[in-house]
């Protein structure tokens, strides 16, 4: 009881950024934390019990990449077979093809889907008529609202020889059904479909420049593109830092719905990648051990893609996530 009563007085005792905070125990700066900020806890619990269900307890599924599953024997019941499924992915004849089809599909989509949201806002932020600027935002972003399914619809009417939009300037050509043409038609429709809304979050880092810098600038001689360099830029590299972190973690995600909709058969040499195969060996041949395998292949590759962004970008301009 005294020792009940002597923690809850070292509680009430310590105060805010105060030396005696830091040198408290570790129970008592706990308890500390948590009488002062328990209302943003509370606010966070919802968010925190989501992440911990859909995303760390479906972490338990891991172990079937290294057993031969058995549904009578459920998940932990199988034989243990150590890194067999990932030695057969490694060998499999379509493992390079997979891999290159990925890298290509995703790394396009990264850059060119990284850029130019950037070019966008500072476009947009030189717009000086407020309803035009709203206007052109509104149009840009619109396409981020449409389905996969009804872009994938799209495309296929506006690359349909001889009628469609697109496609009546290459005469019979089907350009879905040419591997060539597959990743840029990806990209491409990438980039118009999500480059409006990903450019809001560069818009709101400009809305935030110092107008008094844009004021001496330009008192200095300094043009459109000279401000664009040296006010704007520095203003949302911080920003443009971790949102290419953050896009790094995801360097093998290629999003399985479009390119699962987008693929043919005369196509499938170049739109094959990890998603898909992963969904017709798990979800069409039942293979769920194999499939296992081949997803924790993917997100250990995307974890290592993680960390070296984060640590290249620390050391070059000290913006990290962690």
């Amino acid at each position: 009881m005294a020792t009940s009563v002597d923690t809850t007085a070292a509680i009430n005792a310590v105060p805010d950024n105060d030396e005696r905070r830091r040198k408290a125990p570790i129970p008592v700066r706990i308890a500390w934390h948590f009488r002062r900020y328990w209302q943003l806890w509370v606010l966070a619990l919802p968010g925190c019990c989501f992440v911990a269900l859909f995303a760390y307890v479906p972490m338990y599924g891991i172990q079937l990449a290294f057993r031969e599953f058995s549904p009578s024997e459920g998940l932990t019941g199988g034989k243990w077979v150590g890194f067999k499924y990932f030695k057969q992915f490694f060998e499999s004849p379509l493992f390079g093809n997979l891999l290159i089809n990925t890298f290509r599909i995703s790394l396009w989509t990264l850059i060119m889907g990284f850029i130019a949201p950037i070019i966008l806002a500072l476009l947009i932020n030189q717009i000086g008529n407020e309803k035009l600027k709203g206007f052109v935002q509104t149009v840009t972003y619109m396409p981020h609202f449409i389905s996969t399914v009804v872009i994938v619809s799209m495309l296929n009417i506006f690359l349909t020889p001889k009628t469609g939009i697109i496609g009546q300037f290459f005469g019979g050509q089907n350009l879905l059904e040419n591997p060539d043409m597959f990743t840029p038609i990806y990209w491409i429709s990438e980039v118009w479909q999500h480059m409006g809304w990903n450019c809001i979050i560069y818009l709101a880092a400009l809305s935030s420049v110092d107008l008094s810098l844009y004021e001496a600038a330009k008192i200095d001689g300094a043009g459109r593109l000279q401000l664009i360099r040296y006010v704007d830029l520095p203003t949302i590299m911080p920003t443009i830092g971790i949102l290419f972190i953050m896009q790094m973690g995801g360097v093998l995600g290629v999003g399985f719905e479009k390119v699962f909709l987008m693929q043919n058969a005369l196509n499938m040499t170049a739109s094959e990648v990890i998603s898909t195969y992963t969904y017709k060996i798990g979800m069409i041949q039942y293979q769920f051990s194999y499939s296992t395998a081949i997803g924790l292949f993917n997100t250990v590759v995307n974890f290592v893609f993680l960390i070296i962004a984060n640590t290249v970008a620390k050391k070059a301009s000290n913006v990290s996530m962690f």
